[in-house]
């Protein structure tokens, strides 16, 4: 093994001459391995937002229904996942655990692109290659408790920022890709022959006719190009820091902790599928994570005692409040970039119509905006707004900021909610189109600035023994926001009434004003802007 991969045995970058002479260099080399394949992570995992989009367009034999719950089970597989995810760096290392998260997409993204090069392919089996995408959802966990105990406190917002922002950025190069890569057929013979669109789609230069032939096996085979080169970088230009991971073990051994931990999370994420169709969605999902938890507890080994020291943060009072807080951001933001393709394709791709005895009927659109060319502005906005948030944060406090954003989020999603009625119930509605993009984009900056703002906030309140768990196990919580936004928005679109998904969440909203203000502005406040 090379120095340059070598397990690191000191390593204390609160130390001024340490960290200049030597933990700098190490850091960002590490960091800047770990942004591209979170990158590609956010993209297989968000994958479908896009892709169920196209299927609906080249006449894919599943309903509106279904498809929005293809993107709302890979949401529940990536936040279920993350929970074990967050407890990877210090059971089995930094560079191990990236490089086999990061070899792990693969799998998703080649099987996609297989089952989609036949339109007649089960649908059960789509549901499992959602399931599996979700392991790039869990990498966020894994990747942010990493790069986490590479930096100082006081660097914290900048490289949770650049990690997590650029990171997002795979939402955007996803929305931007699929479409693209779709148009023509870059894999020749080995990816299959080409479909034909029975509705109008688009890319990011603009809309593409009825009639012509489409790709769309190219949205899952296209990440497998950049996947492979990301896993030897992983493996060759990363390390385990034996401060924060003393006992990592073997790589094989690492490997099988790994595969272990992501593993529970795959049966929980599955009993939870299970028990969304029994149960309400608001019981099933606490069950599922309640669920994931104790198995977490009940492994056997050596993972044990250190999972059980990692779950003291959950008598941490600021656990919970960040928690409730990353959703309002994070949740947010991951939620809406899963939920607006396939919302932007319902709700503007028909309008209403008059019959002849006067009742109004929804007919489709001809001059409909296309999701695939309008999709990608918000997320895009999102990401590149992030690390912004996390150094203005690190200037005035996280707190003050989250509060700002917050107080938007809330204005910014009651105008939502109504835009998207007015939409729904318009003879044409495009001409709601750009107010309630423009809407949209609100709400992913303000999501975008308070990713940065709150993990600010985790860096200063916690140590460095637990804010990479704490980390991990709030992005988890709020990755559930992938599952629940299409899942609500699409029930609610469904039943002709998209504002009542926006007011719920500016309800939401308001709560976690009152929350922020409580733990982290009033005086007295039990950790003062922090």
């Amino acid at each position: 093994m090379s120095k340059r991969n070598a397990d690191i045995e000191k390593w204390n970058v609160e130390d001024a001459q340490f960290w200049e002479q030597e933990g700098k260099h190490i850091a960002n080399r590490n960091l800047w391995i770990s942004i591209p394949s979170l990158l590609m992570g956010f993209a297989v995992w968000m994958m479908w937002g896009m892709i169920t989009t196209q299927m609906q367009n080249l006449g894919f034999s599943f309903t509106v229904n279904q498809l929005f719950s293809l993107t709302a089970l890979a949401g529940l597989a990536g936040a279920t996942l993350r929970i074990p995810a967050s407890f990877m760096i210090r059971i089995a290392g930094g560079r191990n655990t990236i490089f086999l998260t990061t070899a792990l997409l693969m799998i998703p993204a080649a099987g996609t692109g297989i089952a989609l090069m036949n339109p007649g392919t089960p649908f059960w089996v789509f549901q499992a290659l959602a399931l599996l995408s979700g392991i790039g959802g869990g990498n966020f966990a894994c990747s942010m408790s990493n790069i986490s105990t590479f930096y100082p406190s006081k660097q914290q917002g900048y490289a949770l920022g650049m990690n997590a922002g650029l990171g997002n950025f795979g939402v955007t190069t996803m929305q931007i890709v699929i479409p693209l890569v779709m148009t023509v057929g870059i894999f020749g013979a080995i990816a299959g022959s080409p479909m034909e669109l029975q509705s109008a789609s688009g890319t990011l230069i603009g809309r593409i006719e009825a009639g012509t032939d489409t790709w769309i096996q190219n949205a899952g085979f296209i990440w497998l190009v950049f996947l492979v080169p990301l896993a030897f970088a992983g493996w060759f230009g990363m390390n385990n820091l034996r401060t924060i991971t003393p006992n990592p073990g073997s790589p094989l051994a690492a490997f099988s902790k790994i595969l272990g931990l992501y593993g529970v999370g795959m049966v929980t994420a599955i009993v939870g599928m299970l028990a969304l169709s029994w149960l309400n969605m608001w019981i099933a999902l606490p069950l599922t994570i309640v669920l994931t938890l104790v198995l977490l507890r009940l492994i056997p080994g050596d993972i044990k005692p250190n999972i059980q020291k990692q779950f003291a943060i959950f008598s941490n009072k600021h656990t919970w409040s960040m928690t409730i807080l990353y959703i309002l951001t994070f949740g947010s933001f991951i939620g809406f970039s899963a939920a607006l393709p396939l919302s932007i394709n319902v709700i503007f791709g028909n309008m209403m119509e008059a019959t002849a005895d006067g009742t109004l009927i929804r007919v489709a659109n001809p001059e409909a905006p296309s999701a695939l060319t309008w999709a990608w502005i918000g997320p895009f906005v999102g990401a590149l707004i992030r690390p912004l948030g996390g150094w203005i944060s690190d200037k005035v406090g996280g707190s003050i900021v989250t509060q700002i954003i917050s107080a938007v989020m809330v204005v910014a999603s009651i105008a939502t909610g109504y835009v998207m009625m007015q939409a729904y119930n318009a003879t044409y509605p495009n001409q709601f189109f750009w107010l309630f993009l423009l809407l949209f984009i609100v709400l992913f900056a303000a999501s975008g600035i308070g990713n940065g703002s709150t993990f600010r906030s985790i860096g200063v309140i916690f140590d460095q023994q637990q804010k990479g768990p704490v980390l991990g196990w709030t992005s988890a919580v709020a990755a559930y926001g992938a599952f629940i936004a299409p899942r609500v928005m699409g029930e609610q679109i469904q039943a002709g009434t998209p504002e009542l998904a926006m007011y719920g969440f500016a309800v939401f909203y308001a709560i976690c004003l009152v929350i922020n203000w409580w733990f982290y502005l009033r005086k007295g406040a039990y950790v003062k802007n922090p």
